[in-house]
């Protein structure tokens, strides 16, 4: 029975390479298709992820953020729903816990989470430029 439930799962399960990496602490923008009547339009969803739950097609994540009035707004979104357009992670953060649920009772700058400096970042190869080849210094014998 538990083979035929991941067989099926496989199916609506998105490919790892449609998804960016990210975790709790990081700063995601999720773009949600909502349906207004017969409408469909994006709506984009900006917060910090204060949980990832990873479990086959039942993946899911939680994102947080501060709306207007000091009021948090929290969003539990599904990884593999057709509703999710896309994912893109505009920051990394440094974190030490698997869920953040203390940011639920803080505000403000103690609501604020480390950035983590990325060193493996791509480099833009039109700004490096070639080095001149090194050249000898030549010796000149000097006779009196």
């Amino acid at each position: 029975m538990n083979q035929i439930v991941e067989l099926i799962g496989e199916e609506y399960t998105k490919d790892e390479d449609d998804l960016p990496e990210f975790g709790p602490g990081d700063t995601v923008r999720v773009s949600v298709k909502v349906v207004e009547g017969g409408r469909e339009r994006i709506q984009v969803f900006e917060g910090i992820v204060i949980r990832k739950r990873n479990s086959g097609v039942n993946a899911n994540f939680t994102v947080r953020r501060i709306a207007s009035h000091s009021v948090g707004v929290e969003r539990t979104f599904l990884l593999n729903s057709p509703r999710i357009d896309k994912i893109e992670v505009s920051r990394f953060g440094v974190v030490h816990r698997a869920a953040l649920y203390y940011l639920r009772g803080r505000t403000g700058k103690s609501a604020r989470i480390k950035e983590r400096k990325m060193t493996g970042r791509p480099v833009n190869k039109a700004t490096i430029q070639a080095a001149p080849p090194a050249t000898t210094p030549t010796t000149t014998n000097i006779e009196a």
